[in-house]
């Protein structure tokens, strides 16, 4: 499946360059609008980041969000910065039918491990962004890939599989704005050693090519950020492309 995605700051569409606030691009969409046009073109999903929220916890954009999500256009995963049970309550209150969870997985494995027993896990997407190191080791970076954990992507969710985990968002930080292609390696990997995960590639699509080259490797989403809002194809060739792969 084709999961486009939009990160939000302050309102604003955006993207930053390997999660660097400081190599920040805004385009001039409102995100309703975009929200619309996606569905417009067969999206069934939209995957939102809420930056501002990941910053500041109290500054989260729920309004902005929730108007996304009452437009009942398509379904909606969304995160950034979730830290407690509250930020999870709030997202699934107004709508959104998945939260994404990401550095709190590495640091408070076993809060995750309740909320997974708690929602469920058709509820919760991890979000399991990696630096592979020159041994081949996937190590989790944290705090918007500021950071290395020093915990490796399979002993986690090997961990976290036991309590219902069922979809992962993994990107290879190095391919994130790239627009040079995916990891399929890395996907082709986790999907064959953790079959029953839901795997959500991310990271460094550029073109329809890349998308093609994921369908053999058993993901079951491909996100696109900024391959689409700069055009390079839109929503509904990728979705083309994926039936046809």
């Amino acid at each position: 499946m084709i999961i486009p995605a939009i990160d939000l700051i302050d309102g604003k569409v955006v993207r930053l360059f390997q999660g660097d606030y400081a190599q920040q691009t805004d385009y001039a969409f409102d995100p309703v609008d975009v929200v619309n046009d996606y569905a417009d073109q067969g999206a069934q999903w939209l995957h939102i980041v809420d930056l501002t929220g990941a910053k500041d916890t109290s500054k989260r954009q729920l309004q902005l969000i929730k108007k996304m999500v009452d437009t009942q256009r398509m379904q909606f995963q969304a995160g950034g910065g979730i830290r407690s049970e509250d930020d999870v309550k709030q997202l699934l209150d107004i709508g959104v039918k998945r939260v994404v969870i990401g550095s709190l997985a590495v640091k408070q494995p076993e809060l995750i491990k309740q909320w997974l027993r708690t929602y469920g896990g058709e509820q919760i997407v991890l979000a399991l962004d990696v630096n592979i190191d020159e041994d081949g080791n996937k190590l989790i970076a944290t705090h918007g890939w500021q950071e290395n954990s020093g915990v490796a992507l399979d002993s986690l969710l090997a961990d976290l599989l036991d309590a219902g985990a069922k979809h992962v968002l993994c990107t290879d930080i190095s391919r994130d704005g790239t627009l040079q292609g995916a990891n399929h390696q890395l996907y082709q990997e986790m999907a064959e050693r953790f079959p029953q995960v839901a795997w959500q590639a991310s990271g460094g699509i550029g073109s329809l090519q890349d998308i093609k080259v994921l369908k053999p490797t058993g993901v079951s989403g491909v996100i696109l950020g900024r391959a689409l809002l700069e055009g390079k194809f839109n929503v509904q060739e990728a979705i083309a492309c994926w039936q046809d792969a």
